[in-house]
């Protein structure tokens, strides 16, 4: 087997068992592994630690399958690996509550870039590293196995692919194509999702347990949920019993699904006015200015920066949309502000956010520090996967 031997005193990562390990980190390698091949890693006195996949092209150089130098890395570790994931989410499957959620989460699960989320009777899969490409007709296999499904759909699209050198890949995997809509089931709502061309596989379900928590805070009042992609926040809301919503979202295309999906739960608030295609950072500078203000405000953006290059700029990003928020909000109102960015911090974007509302010339309580749902854990050893963060508060 190729191996990696790490440079003296750089194995410190590897032993906190931490999955990624850069490029800079590596002194030299033994053999010619092709890419997403399992190689040894090794520490500068040549102690085996592990095994990882290879990744020639990415400054995450090689990422931890094992961190037992014994285990093999072969069919029957990945059939382990995934039906411990699947285990892990047995509370979801015994509380019958929805059919929607996350079965494997890539690092938090030990299958770095394997990503596989259920919709009700498909699954659908996301391949984002080099050692995930590697394994893929391995993943699916087993994966058929353990979860017997219609279809195992897969939506390889995300931006990683390319800093692994992969070229993106959609398409049925296994059984049959996802119809064009599924629908699935979460607190009481019906919601319909597009798994083949919606973002990520399809719908956040890391959001699940937030969109809960703040409906209540609706009730009774006007919210604008921005960044609203296809409704949700705003679709518990009204059943909550909140007096209107109104959905932001760049895509049009989007809207008309939050449409549909309103339609689907509520008898009300699906009037067209309530659904603004357009630059979120503009329409709240228009409202600013023309003295609109709402009881709840939700700000759930995509990613505002992806490389360290990219953090403080992304921290310009959430600034000014929160500084927007708080001047949009009524005394008494509810912000819930959220990051999905890994790279900045929880800490960093409680603090961008206090900045915010500094400027806002506006006193605000913390009332709760929000994350992602229960089905996409974070390793204790990978705190990176602790990607989304948010915060509700209230103001005065």
């Amino acid at each position: 087997m190729p191996a990696i031997i790490l440079k003296p005193d750089r194995d410190y990562s590897v032993s906190r068992r931490h999955p990624w390990i850069f490029s800079g980190a590596i002194d030299r390698v033994e053999g010619v592994p092709a890419p997403g091949e399992t190689v040894e890693i090794r520490a500068a006195d040549g102690t085996p630690l592990g095994a990882a996949a290879w990744s020639p092209e990415s400054q995450i150089r090689a990422r931890v399958w094992s961190f037992d130098p014994a285990e093999p890395v072969d069919a029957a570790f990945f059939e382990r690996r995934l039906a411990a994931a699947i285990a892990g989410r047995g509370v979801l499957l015994a509380a019958d509550t929805t059919n929607a959620f996350r079965l494997v989460n890539a690092e938090a699960d030990g299958l770095p870039g394997v990503i596989v989320d259920r919709y009700d009777t498909h699954l659908v899969c996301q391949f984002t590293t080099t050692g995930a490409e590697r394994w893929k007709t391995v993943i699916v296999e087993a994966l058929a196995r353990l979860w017997p499904c219609a279809g195992l759909y897969e939506r390889s699209d995300a931006d990683a692919r390319a800093h692994e050198g992969l070229a993106a890949s959609c398409g049925c995997l296994a059984g049959g194509e996802p119809p064009a809509r599924i629908e699935i089931r979460e607190h009481g709502c019906r919601f319909l999702v597009d798994v083949r061309g919606g973002h990520k596989t399809g719908f956040y379900l890391d959001q699940r347990d937030n969109r809960a928590r703040v409906a209540p805070h609706a009730t009774g009042g006007d919210m604008l949920n921005v960044f609203a992609y296809t409704g949700g926040f705003g679709v518990l809301a009204l059943r909550a019993g909140a007096a209107s919503v109104t959905h932001i979202d760049l895509s049009a295309e989007a809207l008309a699904l939050a449409r549909e999906n309103t339609r689907l739960n509520v008898c009300n608030g699906a009037a067209d006015e309530h659904f603004i295609a357009g630059n979120a950072f503009e329409v709240l500078r228009t409202f600013r200015d023309s003295r609109r203000s709402f009881d709840v405000i939700v700000l759930d953006p995509p990613k505002f920066g992806d490389a360290r290059k990219h953090v403080m700029a992304a921290c310009r990003g959430y600034k000014d949309i929160n500084l927007l928020a708080f001047k949009l909000l009524r005394p008494g109102g509810i912000l819930a502000t959220f990051s999905c960015s890994g790279l900045v911090t929880p800490d960093l974007f409680h603090k961008v956010v206090a900045d915010a509302a500094v400027d806002a010339r506006r006193d605000v309580q913390v009332l709760q520090r929000l994350q992602q749902a229960s089905d996409h854990p974070e390793g204790l050893g990978f705190p990176e996967g602790l990607y989304l963060k948010g915060l509700l508060c209230r103001v005065s």
